[in-house]
């Protein structure tokens, strides 16, 4: 059976060469494309599971490789670390049938499955759930959900420990010439230092599209952080929090309180400890909540006040786990979205606001003024709006529009 499934890859090999898709039907291009896409799923599934047992046997060494890191990476045109990380989540596979079974279905990529199974490992019982919503969610919001699991419960002090551990930085020169880069920070220090970034990124493409320009948003993201280096001379200007710390107040004032988790938005839990430690000089802010909710800070016109700001990009409550966009998952590069339209007499206010990129904003502007959502309403009387608690983003009116 395993030599005619051998054949049978050999002549689907030959059938993709023979197919033109430029005389295919657009229709059907979308059909192969989606097809192709689970397919290459599956296929990565069982290769990695087929080079994590010829691996185990010692078969690389047949091919003339001391390493089946080496051989890997030579066979599927990969580099030597992804190879080690392919193999390794084939071997884990064995040991989850549900993810094993999803993954060879095509329902899940190989990354995927290997953000499920090290959180299984971590967090036993995960499993199910980490499926769930790596079928619903973008791929960064599975990490995201993995993380989270991960790291409930885990001792602050030792997780702490462990992330400074692992930084570090990598460069190297691509195909362009371009120096390129990676870096891996505890989050005390990389979320001060993307903060600062993605700020001085915004107002430099502000700045940029007001004279004209039709670069990126990334392509000015590279100028702020050479600004940020010192190169040319330039100073960022810091508009902003470096950084943003959620504390339970009792935790911060007695130490007690373990079932609280203290944590810097978008970057995952920490110590009390360091909060107090980096109060001393840092330029930052620190949310203090006992349970009770956020109240809305309301007006008419689309200017978010500072402090509406601050509770907005805390993220949803209970978790405050910083803002991503409601449509695609994205981090970077966001706008406030009015929910119930600025022109027809919404509010900026914590209920109205959702976070949108750019892309997904523009998609829903443009649906939404095809189906004659911006027809203006009276204006309301928000006086009764000031003070008002909430934690869920439903509008009260169905039309939405930035």
């Amino acid at each position: 059976m395993s030599l005619e499934f051998v054949g049978a890859a050999v002549t689907f090999r030959g059938l993709v060469r023979e197919m033109d898709v430029g005389v295919m039907e657009a229709k059907l291009c979308v059909l192969v494309a989606e097809e192709m896409a689970r397919v290459e799923k599956a296929c990565a599934a069982l290769r990695a599971m087929a080079a994590a047992r010829a691996a185990y046997c010692g078969a690389h060494r047949e091919r003339g490789f001391n390493s089946p890191e080496d051989w890997l990476a030579g066979a599927s045109g990969s580099t030597r670390s992804q190879a080690k990380s392919d193999i390794q989540t084939g071997s884990r596979l064995e040991d989850l049938p549900e993810t094993k079974d999803a993954a060879l279905q095509g329902d899940l990529s190989l990354g995927q499955a290997e953000e499920i199974a090290r959180t299984e490992k971590e967090k036993p019982g995960s499993e199910s759930e980490m499926i769930k919503t790596a079928k619903s969610s973008t791929r960064q919001q599975l990490a995201d959900a993995g993380r989270k699991l991960r790291q409930e419960g885990v001792d602050r002090k030792e997780l702490a420990k462990d992330q400074h551990a692992k930084r570090g930085v990598r460069s190297w020169i691509d195909g362009d010439g371009m120096i390129c880069g990676q870096f891996r920070f505890e989050p005390v220090v990389g979320v001060p230092l993307a903060t600062r970034l993605v700020a001085e990124a915004d107002r430099i493409h502000r700045e940029a599209r007001r004279n004209g320009s039709t670069e990126s948003w990334e392509a000015h993201a590279a100028d702020a952080l050479a600004a940020m280096m010192g190169e040319g001379g330039a100073k960022p200007h810091r508009t902003k929090a470096d950084v943003v710390f959620v504390v339970d107040l009792r935790t911060f004032r007695t130490g007690e309180h373990p079932e609280t988790v203290s944590h810097i938005v978008g970057g995952g839990p920490v110590d009390p400890e360091v909060v107090r430690e980096m109060a001393k000089d840092a330029f930052l802010k620190v949310v203090f909540h006992d349970g009770v909710n956020i109240h809305t800070v309301a007006h008419l016109g689309r200017y978010i006040p500072a402090e509406l700001r601050t509770a907005l990009e805390l993220g949803d409550p209970p978790e405050f786990d910083g803002i991503t966009c409601s449509g695609c998952g994205k981090k970077f590069n966001l706008q406030w979205d009015h929910l119930d339209p600025v022109c027809a007499g919404g509010l900026t206010s914590y209920d109205n606001e959702d976070p949108k990129c750019w892309e997904c904003h523009a998609k829903k502007c443009d649906e939404e003024r095809a189906a004659g959502l911006y027809k203006p309403k009276p204006k309301p009387d928000f006086s009764s709006s000031v003070g008002h608690q909430g934690q869920t983003r439903t509008p009260a009116s169905s039309s939405r529009s930035g």
